[in-house]
């Protein structure tokens, strides 16, 4: 592997070494402010750190605002963002509108605590101009030093 990065941050598999972290959002469902009790807010923070465990994602940083979460999170290549997300989500509703039928009854109608949509964005240990020049440098370190007879931007 090329030395010129740290990659002492990836995970190290038998067949592949990944680095891959995301930044998840979503909101309640009507943007409703239901995470307004400390005890809700760890309730709901303990409850995704656990599906998020049992599906093989690690939560590195989570906070539980009254109207929406944000996740930070790291995963296997093999699981797609749509299935982590749809895991997080659909569980996390089901259990937390049967623990509180009070907050499912007042504020949700149809079962659904979370809206349908939500941000996801991938986070890197280099940014993307930093990418973006190392693959345009490639050809500079090459042993074939004729490889690239392109004009350079």
């Amino acid at each position: 592997m090329d030395k010129k990065y740290d990659y002492d941050n990836a995970v190290h598999m038998r067949n592949y070494v990944y680095n891959i972290h995301c930044h998840l959002v979503w909101a309640t469902k009507y943007r409703n402010k239901v995470f307004t009790t400390p005890e809700l807010v760890q309730g709901m923070e303990k409850l995704l750190k656990y599906i998020a465990k049992c599906s093989q994602v690690k939560v590195e940083n989570i906070k539980v605002m009254p109207d929406h979460v944000h996740m930070l999170v790291s995963f296997r290549p093999k699981l797609s963002i749509t299935t982590m997300v749809r895991t997080l989500k659909g569980n996390s509703a089901r259990y937390f509108l049967r623990n509180h039928p009070k907050l499912r009854k007042e504020l949700f109608w149809g079962n659904h605590l979370w809206s349908h949509s939500y941000y996801v964005g991938t986070v890197g240990d280099m940014s993307r101009k930093t990418v973006e020049k190392y693959i345009d440098d490639q050809y500079q370190n090459s042993p074939y030093p004729d490889l690239d007879k392109r004009k350079r931007k």
